[in-house]
């Protein structure tokens, strides 16, 4: 796929994307003309590195990362005494704080949609077919 595409589908700026590439966080096949092709596995990579940003990660610890992400993962991080593991453990706590969260909203919201859902039933859904059988 071109990267307008790859744009399209993970909805990421072709800007965003160069800047992946730049970064060395994507890397497109070329064809022989020099246009770049974007396989398919790249729009979870993608998404996988904007959730990483989201959360704080900087694009050289995303780099380092991106290989553990793979299956079979690959472990490619130098240097990791002190300052990596004590990064990583900041923002593994961040991600497991947001995700509680998150967790916590979700299951708010599907509680009152349920609670929605009862109060505007019609009275014989409610109830259900028992209450059509005593009318």
């Amino acid at each position: 796929m071109r990267i307008g595409e790859l744009s399209r589908r993970t909805g990421t700026a072709t800007r965003l994307l160069r800047y992946y590439e730049e970064q060395g966080l994507l890397t497109p096949q070329r064809e022989e003309n020099g246009y770049r092709e974007y396989g398919e596995h790249l729009v979870d990579r993608v998404l996988q590195i904007r959730g990483l940003l989201e959360v704080g990660f900087p694009t050289r610890i995303i780099a380092e990362l991106l290989p553990c992400l793979n299956q079979p993962r690959e472990i490619h991080l130098q240097n990791a005494f002190p300052d990596k593991i004590a990064l990583l453990e900041t923002e593994l706590a961040r991600m497991t704080e947001r995700i509680d969260t998150l967790t916590r909203n979700r299951d708010a919201i599907a509680d009152y949609l349920e609670a929605i859902r009862v109060d505007a039933a019609p009275a014989d859904v409610v109830r259900g077919p028992a209450a059509l059988a005593e009318k």
